[in-house]
C-alpha cells in the first residue's frame, strides 16, 4: 500500500506539471495519443521511472478541473509564466508534514516531445530533515493510445493504472499539512 501511495503521489506531481492545468498562464494542450514520460531524479533514493499517459484534448483541459482542487489543498503557491524558451513554474506545496518549494523549466512543442527540469527543496520542519533534489521529465509522443486504453489512463512503473478522471476520488489518500 505504501508503494502505491508513493506511486500515486509521483503521478499527482507529474500530472500537476502536465499541460492543461489552469494557472497564471495556460500551457498548450498536448497532442492526443499515448505519451511516454521518463522521470529521472538525483538527490533521491527513487530510481528512474517511466510512465505512459493516454490523453486527448478534452482530458488535458479537464485535468485543470481534477488537479486544481487538490493542488489548492496542498499548495500555497503555484504559478506558471511564459518565457522566451518555454515556461517556468514555481510552487510551494506541503503534505504529510513536508513543505516542498520547487522551480521547473518546461520546454518543447507538446506535439512530439517536451522536457520539464525541476529543482526542489523539501523541509520537514521541526523534524529537521532537509532534502534538495533535481528531476527531469522527458515526455515523448508514441502514437495513438493502445487498445483498451482510454483518455486519462496513466500506466505507472510496475503496471499500476490510474485514470486522472478518478483523481478527485483519490484525493482523500493524500495526507494534508496543517496550515
Amino acid at each position: 500500500m505504501r508503494r502505491q501511495l508513493v506511486l500515486f503521489g509521483s503521478a499527482l506531481c507529474l500530472v500537476a506539471l502536465l499541460p492543461g492545468a489552469a494557472r497564471a498562464v495556460d500551457l498548450p494542450v498536448r497532442k492526443a495519443g499515448l505519451w511516454e514520460m521518463k522521470i529521472m531524479r538525483t538527490g533521491a533514493a527513487t530510481p528512474e521511472m517511466t510512465m505512459q499517459h493516454c490523453t486527448d484534448e478534452t482530458t488535458d483541459k479537464d485535468m485543470s478541473t481534477a488537479v486544481s482542487p487538490m493542488a489548492k489543498d496542498i499548495c500555497s503557491q503555484q504559478e506558471i509564466q511564459k518565457t522566451a524558451t518555454g515556461y517556468v513554474s514555481d510552487s510551494v506545496c506541503g503534505t504529510a508534514g513536508v513543505n516542498v518549494t520547487s522551480h521547473a523549466e518546461i520546454t518543447g512543442d507538446f506535439n512530439s516531445a517536451y522536457t520539464v527540469k525541476t529543482t526542489s527543496h523539501a523541509d520537514r520542519g521541526s523534524a529537521g530533515a532537509v532534502r534538495d533534489a533535481t528531476a527531469t521529465i522527458e515526455a515523448k509522443w508514441l502514437g495513438p493510445c493502445k487498445a483498451g486504453q482510454k483518455p486519462g489512463d496513466i500506466i505507472m512503473a510496475g503496471g499500476m493504472k490510474v485514470n486522472v478522471k478518478d483523481m478527485e476520488k483519490l484525493k482523500g489518500m493524500i495526507p494534508k499539512l496543517p496550515r
